[in-house]
């Protein structure tokens, strides 16, 4: 997703798993390079603001700050991204 590092649409993790020091750990292995919110508690914060129900959870969202996409992966990601930045 380096490719859209400039572009206006944001990426969004939100994870909810007891280990914070694993996430990190997966984030790097992964090559995760937008922000990923952990939050210990799912019933609190954005989990539950949001209504997030499985994890990890991407959020795609538009210029306006709009969520767009929820849990789109892989080349899905792209398309989207793309979707958005056609729109702008």
């Amino acid at each position: 997703m380096e490719r859209f590092a400039d572009q206006p649409f944001a990426l969004l993790g939100i994870n909810t798993d007891d280990d914070a020091d694993h996430i990190r750990k997966q984030t790097a292995e992964h090559g995760i390079t937008w922000p990923s919110i952990w939050e210990p508690d799912p019933g609190s914060g954005l989990p539950a603001k949001w209504g997030v129900r499985w994890y990890p959870t991407i959020y795609v969202l538009d210029a306006q700050g709009v969520i767009r996409f929820i849990d789109v992966r892989g080349e899905a990601l792209a398309e989207v991204v793309e979707t958005l930045l056609n729109e702008s």
